[in-house]
């Protein structure tokens, strides 16, 4: 993809920029050798006259995105997300910018608000997974066969009994026939699976209790908010979603996890840290493609029968053996 056409999809959600200049083109040359904590760390010191640039400086670095992306993801419908992210993200730096959406695009996660999401953190640009990013990514794993996760409201009927046998020991039956207000205020989460085997998982439950135990003690980002007065986390903007996105997290405790998915927990967990996370993605598709042809191609060689270099010796010509007059008497007898 041209960098022609990826600035013709992204320049419409943003106010015209004018040509990079010296500086921002300077930047770009040294951080496109960077190793990723090189650049968590220009991320952290760069200042608004460059974040400024960053359309232009995204616009260079366009096609990283797009050969990031798996095979199976629309790469307009990846692109046509990061067009409506960017304004709310013009004045993080272009490290942290850069590294984001290629974590996203490695683990092959729209940017949408509902797979994955693009936050600023101060100037730090952080990738989250929401719920149906770790959704989508569990079916990708081949074992999964259905994901549900949920809220229990206090109108609804539900029952769970943990020693009971499955799928006997949960059910819910939401009271959708009444309105939010009599169907009161959520009380319980949970999540649970299908296996492509016919098994089904462990049901995790989390109370409200529960949730805000797991904020206290795992989220930094929460209490980075907290301590600066702005209450702007995921958890204080989105306190319901990521109680169920916590639920659905547990289920890695039960539930065999694929090496993609682990790794997207380990993303996760580093962005809320302040961390780098790139370097918890995968590799880009086509690497690996290109890898296994090669190790494919090699496997054939080898199978294939190789003609001898080894110069054959001539054989040496084995005379007769000339009988004597003495040999013959001697049969004769």
């Amino acid at each position: 993809m041209s960098l022609s056409t990826l600035k013709a999809r992204v320049i419409a959600a943003t106010t015209e920029q004018p040509a990079a200049d010296a500086t921002v083109h300077a930047l770009a040359e040294d951080i496109k050798g960077s190793v990723p904590a090189q650049l968590h760390m220009s991320a952290q010191a760069e200042g608004d006259d460059v974040a400024d640039k960053a359309l232009s400086w995204l616009e260079q670095y366009g096609e990283d995105f797009t050969k990031a992306l798996p095979s199976h993801i629309d790469v307009k419908a990846f692109l046509s997300a990061v067009r409506a992210a960017l304004p709310g993200l013009v004045h993080c730096t272009p490290a942290s910018l850069r590294q984001a959406l290629l974590t996203c695009a490695r683990f092959g996660l729209v940017p949408d608000g509902r797979h994955a999401v693009i936050k600023r953190e101060g100037r730090t640009a952080v990738f989250v997974p929401m719920a149906q990013g770790y959704v989508e990514l569990m079916y990708r794993s081949g074992r999964v066969g259905s994901v549900h996760v949920g809220m229990i409201h206090e109108g609804d009927e539900w029952d769970y009994e943990p020693s009971a046998p499955s799928p006997l020991d949960f059910t819910h039956r939401p009271a959708v026939t009444k309105s939010k207000k009599d169907r009161g205020p959520a009380i319980l989460a949970y999540a649970f699976c299908w296996m492509t085997s016919g098994a089904r998982s462990q049901v995790i439950v989390l109370s409200r209790e529960d949730a805000e135990a797991i904020r206290d003690e795992y989220s930094q980002a929460y209490r980075r908010a907290q301590e600066s007065g702005k209450a702007d986390s995921f958890w204080h903007t989105d306190f319901n979603k990521m109680w169920a996105k916590s639920a659905l997290r547990r289920l890695h405790k039960v539930v065999p996890m694929s090496a993609e998915l682990v790794a997207l927990l380990k993303a996760d967990e580093a962005g809320d840290a302040g961390e780098v996370q790139i370097i918890h993605a995968p590799v880009e598709e086509e690497h690996l493609q290109a890898e296994a042809g090669e190790a494919h191609e090699r496997a054939e060689e080898s199978q294939d029968p190789q003609e001898s270099r080894t110069r054959s010796l001539p054989r040496k010509r084995v005379q007769p053996k000339r009988s004597t007059r003495k040999n013959r008497k001697g049969s004769r007898r």
